[in-house]
């Protein structure tokens, strides 16, 4: 995944806007997005929503963001929606591995009611949306087979630690969400999972945001969170791997297949080794996926 998009699972209109703009996902949200009182319906619009969407030939991945586990709200929203066979729920405020566990047995109970094949709804966890959260980053991995990928939130982080902003003026993160997206980074690593960045709420800073999505790229996130649709096209386009890129990934590979007991292989005048052909392999087989 390049693109997730956030969609309000109280609005149709937004749902339809979200379906025809090349997301690779879409999160239909019942959580911030959504005022108290409107919660049920929204759990409804979203529940037509997946049933309409889930037989079409050509589809972004459909998650749900249902109510953090501690708000009681979260068996309401998984019983309203799992009928519909998301491909995906997304966990808020998850606290680390056992959150998901909690997560994973509440679905597996409503994939045997709904007659959904076991294990096929998987997991997407924002890991930094409390402080306590991030003391519990390294627990993710074996926390479940149904975990997809990791992502890390900023906005909410910034309400639990009672900061007057988590950016600086530059626009640069604050030190205490740099931590926090870093280790993402490692936590997504070490659950051999994809890491997925947060989102930049400033939709109409175009360049900020490409600069953003550049960094993430770089440093090792393989998609990114968006809140509007005019950020999936940026997206889509940085995070897909470039022709030159491939190209290069695929010459390595076959270098190392033609060399396979080399521990180091020369490329247009440069030495690479195990860990170049593990990001070569990596990139082949990201960029295999997103061709499906």
């Amino acid at each position: 995944m390049r693109s997730l998009l956030f969609v309000p699972g109280d609005s149709p209109k937004k749902q339809q806007k979200g379906l025809d703009c090349g997301a690779d996902a879409l999160i239909l949200d019942l959580e911030d997005s959504v005022a108290l009182d409107g919660k049920p319906q929204a759990r409804e619009i979203t529940r037509a929503f997946l049933e309409a969407t889930r037989p079409l030939p050509k589809r972004p991945l459909l998650i749900v963001r249902i109510n953090a586990l501690t708000t009681g709200m979260s068996d309401a929203d998984l019983d309203a929606i799992m009928p519909g066979a998301p491909d995906a729920i997304m966990l808020p405020k998850s606290e680390g591995g056992t959150d998901v566990g909690h997560l994973a047995a509440k679905i597996a109970v409503r994939e045997a009611e709904a007659d959904l094949p076991d294990g096929t709804t998987r997991i997407l966890p924002i890991g930094t949306e409390t402080g306590k959260a991030i003391f519990g980053l390294g627990s993710y991995s074996r926390s479940s087979h149904r975990l997809m990928a990791l992502t890390w939130g900023a906005e909410d982080l910034s309400a639990d630690l009672g900061a007057e902003t988590n950016r600086l003026e530059d626009g640069s993160y604050a030190d205490p969400y740099r931590l926090a997206r870093a280790l993402t980074l490692f936590a997504a690593t070490a659950a051999q999972v994809d890491a997925i960045d947060t989102v930049f709420t400033n939709f109409r800073d175009d360049a900020s945001f490409r600069a953003e999505c550049l960094a993430s790229r770089r440093d090792g996130f393989t998609g990114k969170m968006a809140i509007h649709p005019a950020q999936v096209p940026v997206i889509n386009e940085i995070f897909a791997p470039s022709p030159a890129a491939l190209a290069k990934a695929e010459q390595i590979i076959a270098l190392f297949e033609a060399n396979p007991s080399a521990g180091v292989i020369g490329l247009d005048g440069e030495m690479l080794d195990r860990p170049h052909l593990i990001k070569a392999q990596r990139l082949v087989a990201r960029a295999r996926k997103l061709a499906e």
